[in-house]
């Protein structure tokens, strides 16, 4: 069991599989100068399914979500998907892309046992798109949702972060195209995780603001607080349901009380909060030799050692010196 000194216990895996990816979302990283991991320093596909290993028959695992960077640049993935389904117990896993290479993955990836997708999209239109990701490949991830639907990776859930001067007036129009194609639309408050360090508190699009704008058209009908449990997102029932859209307000209405997370970072690095300053290093048991059972108990020791918030209504609040291209969403 990864359990904390405030009683949370870590059920939920996030694994990034790579630092690197084909968009340059201008609240991610910079258009160019990042330092890529090399490919020494990245776990191989076999550390990556032993350590998933260790988490779900040692540690209590029932989840595991696949990011990045962007996952489906890492060579090995369907193989991982494929091997990672064959444990026991065997964890529901969920994967985090920008959708670009899902049109042609989708399938093996449902074949290989994924369930389902999360995938960004911020806008749509293609031309703030292009702003947005410094990239023209907007129809590109329409075409890989698609696909992601017609391949059965369901519920598809499309994540979307607001910009002021950008697509702060999209709200609305992504709520109706995805109740109208099927999909479980989340907006997520821009994050203090980008690698150029231009987050400003004040200038980001809230929850607030999002449900104000989403209410000029929409009837929303807040769901049962039961029903949310560890979720990161607030869900709202559209015009009665059954369609629902999610708010997850990590800056606004924070959740770390609730928290059941734990984060593998590409090169091996277990971090106990996507905002956390300190990182435990398991690539370096792994590779010296290490049991499971040693891996396991660095594994609790950093976990237990998580703070009780993120910290992001201090003041003082540093960002993470890696941003999240690096350290998985």
């Amino acid at each position: 069991m990864l359990i904390d000194t405030y009683g949370r216990v870590a059920t939920d895996l996030r694994v990034s599989l790579t630092d690197r990816c084909n968009l340059r979302c201008t609240y991610c990283m910079p258009e160019e100068g990042l330092q890529w991991l090399t490919k020494s320093d990245l776990l191989t596909d076999d550390e990556i399914v032993r350590l998933i290993d260790v988490a779900v028959r040692l540690l209590g695992v029932e989840e595991v979500r696949f990011t990045g960077g962007e996952p489906l640049l890492r060579p090995g993935l369907v193989s991982i998907v494929e091997r990672v389904a064959a444990l026991a117990p065997r964890p529901r896993m969920s994967l985090t892309t920008n959708g670009i290479g899902l049109r042609r993955t989708a399938p093996a990836l449902k074949s290989a046992g994924l369930d389902r997708v999360n995938v960004s999209l911020d806008t749509l239109r293609p031309d703030v798109f292009k702003r947005l990701t410094r990239r023209d490949r907007h129809k590109d991830v329409l075409d890989g949702l698609l696909a992601a639907r017609e391949a059965g990776l369901t519920p598809v859930k499309v994540n979307t972060v607001l910009m002021p001067g950008l697509n702060a007036d999209e709200a609305p129009d992504l709520l109706a195209w995805a109740v109208h194609h099927g999909y479980e639309l989340r907006f997520i408050e821009q994050m203090p995780l980008d690698a150029q360090h231009g987050w400003k508190r004040d200038s980001m699009v809230t929850a607030g603001d999002i449900l104000d704008s989403l209410r000029t058209r929409f009837d929303l009908t807040p769901e049962d607080a039961g029903e949310r449990g560890a979720a990161p997102a607030e869900r709202w029932l559209v015009d009665g349901g059954p369609h629902r859209v999610g708010v997850i307000a990590s800056v606004t209405r924070p959740f770390c009380a609730a928290c059941d997370r734990t984060r593998l970072t590409a090169d091996g690095q277990i971090r106990n909060c996507l905002f956390a300053k300190e990182e435990t290093d398991l690539r370096g048991a792994l590779r010296s030799g290490g049991s499971d059972e040693e891996i396991a108990r660095i594994w609790r020791l950093a976990m237990w050692g998580k703070k009780a918030g993120a910290g992001l209504d201090d003041p003082s609040f540093v960002q993470p010196a890696r941003p999240m291209s690096a350290i998985g969403g």
